[in-house]
């Protein structure tokens, strides 16, 4: 291509590129290896706001290197340098707007006295990372630049600078989404991981096909778009703060440094910081992150509340990863309805039972806790019981706040979508996520059954409805927990039920949820939820991937608000002896006490609760 001397001096590339007539798209690949920069430069009083910009938005702008005021050479990035020369081309912008484009700013030589230049990271060089890792670099293949975009995503405001994050995303075949994942991670002066995984419109990106800077990128089939935070934020940043002059690169015409790219190996990485993907939607299509310490401790809590003191045979029914994937759902999302109530005492009054309310209480508490709006639904003739049982569990401490709890009545076809949606437009939906959890699921042939076999239907509202319902509308993610299968959401696993499960073929709900998780208490369930929401909260490869890559780690005082939300003994004893209060019994035994499915609090369920406490905290 060029003589390889030539390419060794970086400060030949300009004339280099004048010589040959190089395009833009093709320049990521001039000096393979090399670590390139977007360029920033502004007036040196704007120049600590644009710094503070750069501290608070690390992804999207990792600053290689601050200038001094009027200082030409980008300093220890490239020895002999000279910015007004070495960019390819420029971009000016007068009070914000773009007004030319330009291959040297030589003639703003007296202008550039007073302005500071920034260097920051660049997408492009961790595209080498990527081939290496054995990921297919869509752009390089077709010869094109990558795709850029602005999104609805906000950055995080520093003085006088705001504005949208720009990403670039690359397609990646779905099996290679681990790889893409480690080989960038490792190398956050390039951006570092991915920031989105997926549909395009959960960024506020409409067409795929346009983007807003580069080049359209073809897709292949079983690729799936990864956003990676973009350097190209910067140039948004400077049209929004509309200086009276300012200059950039031009998106695709980066600086190169003489700096070699940095490098790891993602197989030496610790646990802590290799990153595993996982996709916890179809409808819109998403994937979320963490990493492979936090998945491990995850799926040892998972193990932890299958296990089947009752000998009930429930691991039949266990699918690993689905607490995971409920959970990192749940991270994602803003909006929770939870609900319980299985009637199974139909003799009694009331006929519900200890398992269901406590895990509810203790997923909503950790929910609450990481500021998702939460709403109980349960059945019209147990509501008022329902709430004054809330009203309690908050004056025992049980749970900071008490949580709305509210009843759903079947008036017509639409209740359900009218109930989840605002006006009833599947645009609009109230809740992101539904869990239900020890609650009446609906059989195959209409009914509601327990255990025994006994129809409870005349006991149990149809809030199955609103899981089928949920099951049609884009956005709207549903779980189900249950210890036996006859629970709200297990229809997932209904055919382990017929064939493992007393009374299987009749009591066997039919009704699906996204995710179904096992125990062998409904309450664990619950309980490993709360935690497995703490694990990922404290997991900081899922914490910036939440965030998409803006702001902060966790404070010490979020973290400590976390931790005392997690399930403890005393909080759970308190939640039994509300329960009694109000009459409520043992599911298997109908027992009036501290006991749960046949199980006393002491040593069975504290003993879990203080296990699961000892996984989590680890």
């Amino acid at each position: 291509m060029f003589p390889a001397v030539l390419l060794k001096c970086a400060r030949m590339k300009p004339l280099l590129r004048r010589a040959v007539g190089l395009q833009y798209s093709t320049r990521a690949n001039m000096r393979p290896g090399y670590q390139q920069a977007n360029v920033v430069i502004l007036h040196k009083d704007l120049a600590d706001d644009f710094e503070a910009f750069c501290r608070a938005n690390s992804s999207p702008l990792p600053l290689l290197y601050r200038s001094k005021c009027g200082e030409w050479s980008g300093g220890p990035l490239a020895t002999g340098s000279d910015i007004r020369e070495d960019c390819p081309e420029y971009c000016v912008f007068e009070n914000g707007k773009l007004m030319k484009k330009i291959s040297s700013l030589s003639s703003y030589t007296p202008q550039l006295a007073d302005m500071v230049t920034f260097y920051l990271g660049c997408s492009f060089g961790f595209e080498a990372a990527l081939k290496a890792a054995g990921v297919p670099v869509r752009n390089v293949e077709q010869g094109k630049n990558v795709s850029m975009y602005k999104t609805s995503v906000p950055c995080i405001n520093a003085g006088q600078f705001h504005c949208p994050m720009v990403v670039s995303m690359r397609p990646v075949p779905e099996d290679k989404l681990d790889a893409a994942a480690r080989s960038t991670h490792v190398i956050p002066l390039a951006h570092g991981g991915p920031v989105h995984i997926g549909h395009a419109k959960l960024l506020g990106i409409h067409d795929l096909s346009r983007p807003d800077y580069g080049d359209p990128v073809d897709v292949c089939s079983g690729d799936v778009p990864v956003f990676w935070a973009c350097g190209v934020t910067g140039v948004e940043a400077v049209q929004s703060c509309k200086p009276a002059l300012a200059f950039t690169h031009s998106p695709g015409c980066m600086f190169i440094t003489d700096q070699k790219a940095e490098t790891v190996s993602p197989l030496t990485l610790e646990p802590a910081q290799c990153p595993l993907t996982f996709c916890i939607s179809q409808n819109p299509q998403l994937y979320s992150m963490a990493s492979k310490r936090a998945v491990q401790q995850i799926r040892a809590i998972e193990e932890l509340v299958v296990e089947d003191p009752g000998a009930r045979g429930i691991r039949a029914l266990f699918l690993q990863d689905e607490l995971l994937k409920a959970c990192l759902s749940l991270s994602h999302s803003s909006s929770v309805l939870i609900t319980t109530g299985f009637p199974t005492h139909y003799m009694h009054n009331p006929p519900e039972e200890t398992d269901g309310p406590p895990g509810a209480i203790a997923m909503a508490a950790m929910l609450q806790a990481l500021r998702k709006e939460v709403v109980i639904v349960t059945d019209k003739r147990a509501l008022e019981m329902n709430q004054h049982i809330m009203q309690d569990a908050v004056k025992k401490g049980v749970i900071k706040t008490a949580v709305p709890v509210i009843s759903f009545q079947s008036n017509g076809p639409d209740s359900a979508l009218h109930f989840l949606c605002c006006d009833g437009d599947p645009t609009k939906p109230r809740f992101d996520h539904l869990v239900a959890i020890e609650r009446s699921g609906r059989a195959a042939d209409g009914n509601y059954y327990n255990m025994r076999g006994v129809n409870i239907r005349h006991l149990v509202d149809p809030i199955d409805d609103l899981f089928t319902t949920a099951s049609t509308i884009a956005g709207i993610t549903t779980t189900g927990i249950g210890d036996g299968g006859n629970e709200l959401g297990m229809g997932k696993v209904k055919a382990a039920v017929k064939t493992y499960m007393p009374n299987g073929n009749l009591i066997a709900c039919d009704v699906s949820a996204d995710f179904a998780i096992t125990a062998g208490v409904s309450n664990w369930g619950g309980y490993a939820v709360a935690c497995a929401l703490y694990v990922l909260s404290l997991c900081p490869i899922h914490w910036r991937y939440l965030q998409r890559g803006l702001g902060l780690s966790p404070t010490p005082d979020q973290q400590s608000l976390w931790s005392a939300c997690l399930p403890t003994i005393a909080k759970e004893e308190d939640m039994l002896h509300i329960l009694v209060k109000y009459g409520v019994r043992s599911g298997k035994t109908a027992n009036l006490g501290l006991e749960v499915d046949g199980l006393t609090f002491h040593p069975y369920h504290s003993d879990i609760i203080q296990r699961l406490r000892h996984l989590t905290l680890a």
